[in-house]
């Protein structure tokens, strides 16, 4: 039986929450037409395609993520912030897999609409990252120091890459410290010829 009040905003919630279940990968049309009851060329009423849909997905995640960590910052600083933030990051990309994996691929040269959502995540860290007085270059090499990090450890974790018996919580708050204690000295290292303390 079809769903009532089917929209484009329905069926990109539907498919964000099919791809957590399924993956992005496993994704089709033919998947969510079924999950929404109603025929395949409905959909096209409402996305033109399955890249198009997988790119309403990235947005939609982006914008989530970004609202997460906005959340988790508020009232905080500093590393307080770093720390929360990585938390945060760390569960809800846990919590929703396929919409993760959108959210983590980047908007196509000259789509301004998802390079304006992709812009999100960043502005959050940003301003936390100008609490360590890092500005230009500097707070550019550690937000992409920081999501690499965190990214790398979360895409592991979900697909199972961790094999070893060590409690893999423990080994993502060491990580996290490690990534507070680089970014504290993170301007002194963009000195040519100064050391930075051990």
């Amino acid at each position: 039986m079809p769903r009532a009040g089917l929209n484009t905003d329905r069926v990109v919630a539907e498919a964000a929450e099919l791809a957590d279940e399924v993956g992005l990968d496993q994704l089709t049309l033919a998947a969510l037409a079924a999950r929404l009851g109603v025929r395949q060329p409905s959909l096209y009423k409402h996305v033109a395609s399955i890249d198009a849909l997988q790119r309403l997905i990235s947005m939609r995640g982006k914008a989530e993520l970004a609202d997460v960590l906005g959340r988790a910052a508020i009232g905080r600083a500093r590393d307080d912030a770093l720390v929360a933030m990585a938390h945060a990051w760390r569960g809800w990309a846990l919590a929703h897999p396929g919409r993760y994996q959108a959210a983590e691929r980047g908007a196509a040269p000259g789509d301004a609409e998802h390079e304006e959502v992709s812009r999100r995540t960043i502005t959050v860290l940003v301003a936390v990252m100008d609490g360590y007085g890092l500005d230009g270059d500097d707070a550019v090499d550690a937000i992409r120091a920081y999501r690499a990090a965190l990214h790398g450890f979360v895409s592991l974790e979900a697909n199972y890459g961790f094999a070893f018996r060590a409690d893999v919580d423990r080994s993502f708050d060491r990580l996290v410290r490690a990534l507070v204690r680089a970014l504290s000295t993170w301007s002194d290292a963009s000195e040519p010829g100064r050391q930075v303390p051990a």
